[in-house]
């Protein structure tokens, strides 16, 4: 938990912040601010939870402090510290919900009570949040969406390590077994067609909720639709099911899911059923023989069950796996996790050397995507294929890279590298226009409003991405630069000019003189007249 406390006397900061055992609350870091202006600007890039506060600051009141706090964190606990017992400070304080009211010197027991009571708000307000009734409700609002991603994400061929599995099916609520399941697959046909921009879904829905009551009886249906516009379902028998012939109860079901959509919906469905798999292990082979099969066998033929066999000849059964599994390259790469691309890339070839490795045209295939994949990442980030790879493009114009597995490796990894390096260099080129836009705006503007969120506003960036991107490439911290610039310039204006002091503190931001000579002074160890006179 984060604390930052506030005021314009620095002894008073100083010594509640270095005096006080704030650890004892649970209190991790104490950060100062000498102003107002300046907690805001650290609120901007740190997660403050407590703000301990003066009533009485030049140009901004802890009243006000809190007012700004509050347009943009209702969560943040404000407490008020004053010389005065003031009635209407007392009152506006209470208004924006400060936790206390202490008049200076606060006691020991006074202000850490104040501070432990801000704690135990904070931790009901958030144990509301994140309470696991409310973690249950969210989940039950989208677990359809959950389920149905869930198994999308195995149809695409994602792997689940078997104890992921059983996690997300028990957190899911969803009563499946690892082994014996059979998937079907529901194509709408034309009739559902005037549905299609007015209602569809509705359609869909009701199709789902008529085949989970045709199935329920004696199977789960787990259903989704899926990419190409099927509606998939996985359907697996109930333990020790009151039913003989297992195979032929699911065709029975399906022909009377069609009679009960053609009689209530006005429209006839086509039905491919498999044959019983393994799941989870081979859901994602049998959907795609499914799909094969609506595309070979059934072509145009409508309104019928049919029974996914053979489609001879092994179709299905040369198809490369690894590189067309989620998440693809190409996401990866897009994604910046060079890695991930490589460990896919390692995955790829071990597929090639154990499967295929005596056929040129997958080693074809997997290289002519590798290909795309790089190619339209270098489009997108400006740059081109050619002008990355120099003469390593010859390999792909002639087609040596594609010649043998270990060629197209050496290729691909060699490409990878290169890509890797130039996002690098972009990455860092893109930081340094950044740092320059900043510069130069604080240097033509240091009389103006020049904090955290001014500078993010100007660039473009939330203001905790552009504090730490700037501390990245300079090293020092955005308010670091700030304040280094203004003291330097009022260094050189001291020096080389005969504006007075109060001038040249509203010409680098400070408009109130008094506050400006603190500054100074704790920078310098002397006011600014006498750094003058000294020079």
């Amino acid at each position: 938990m984060q604390m930052i406390i506030v005021d314009d006397e620095a002894h008073w900061v100083d010594n509640l912040s270095t005096t006080k055992p704030w650890h004892t609350l649970g209190i991790d870091v104490v950060h100062k601010a000498y102003s107002a202006q300046e907690a805001l600007q650290i609120m901007e890039s740190h997660p403050i939870d407590i703000v301990i506060s003066d009533v009485l600051m030049p140009e901004m009141t802890g009243i006000e402090l809190m007012e700004k706090i509050r347009e943009s964190d209702q969560r943040v606990k404000c407490i008020i510290l004053s010389g005065y017992s003031d009635f209407e400070y007392t009152k506006e304080a209470l208004r924006n919900q400060a936790v206390d009211y202490l008049l200076k010197p606060p006691t020991d027991q006074e202000l850490l009570g104040a501070v432990k009571l801000a704690i135990e708000q904070l931790e009901t307000e958030w144990g509301t949040v994140s309470s696991l009734e409310r973690t249950r409700h969210i989940l039950r609002e989208n677990m359809p969406f959950l389920r149905g991603q869930l198994l999308l994400s195995a149809f695409r061929g994602e792997r689940l390590p078997l104890d992921e599995w059983e996690r997300r099916l028990d957190s899911y609520g969803l009563p499946y077994r690892f082994g014996e399941c059979a998937l079907m697959l529901v194509r709408m046909e034309e009739e559902f067609g005037q549905y299609r921009n007015n209602g569809q879904h509705l359609m869909e829905y009701a199709i789902m909720n008529i085949a989970e009551e045709i199935f329920g009886d004696f199977a789960h249906a787990w259903g989704v639709k899926e990419e190409h516009g099927y509606l998939a379902f996985l359907l697996q028998f109930k333990e020790n099911p009151a039913i003989a012939g297992k195979e032929s109860s699911l065709e029975k079901a399906a022909m009377h899911l069609q009679a009960k959509v053609k009689q209530y919906l006005n429209g006839s469905l086509s039905i491919v059923m498999t044959d019983s798999f393994d799941f989870p292990n081979k859901l994602s082979d049998r959907y795609r023989h499914a799909l094969a099969y609506f595309r070979q066998i059934v072509g145009d033929e409508r309104e019928f069950v049919i029974r996914a066999g053979d489609l001879g000849g092994g179709a299905t059964n040369g198809v490369l796996d690894v590189i067309h599994a989620p998440p693809v390259l190409g996401a990866l790469l897009e994604a910046g996790r060079w890695e991930s691309a490589e460990e896919k890339l390692t995955e790829v070839f071990a597929e090639l050397d154990e499967r295929w490795s005596d056929s040129w045209e997958h080693c074809l295939e997997a290289g002519y995507l590798i290909a795309s994949s790089f190619t339209n990442y270098c489009h997108r980030h400006g740059h081109t294929l050619e002008g990355l790879l120099g003469g390593d493009i010859e390999l792909l114009r002639t087609g040596e890279a594609f010649a043998s597995i270990g060629k197209l490796r050496n290729w691909a990894f060699g490409a990878l590298g290169k890509l890797k390096e130039t996002a690098s260099n972009d990455v860092k080129d893109i930081r340094s226009v950044y740092v320059r836009k900043i510069q130069s705006f604080v240097e033509a503007n240091l009389r103006l409003d020049v904090s955290l969120r001014a500078l993010a506003d100007h660039v473009n960036l939330h203001p905790t991405h552009l504090s730490k991107l700037y501390k990245i490439e300079t090293g020092e911290g955005v308010s670091d630069f700030v304040y280094r610039l203004r003291m330097e310039t009022a260094c050189h204006k001291l020096k080389t000019t005969d504006k007075k002091v109060y001038e040249i503190s509203m010409e680098i931001g400070y408009l109130d003189p008094a506050y400006f000579i603190k500054v100074f002074k704790k920078q310098y160890g002397q006011t600014p007249q006498e750094f003058r006179e000294g020079h």
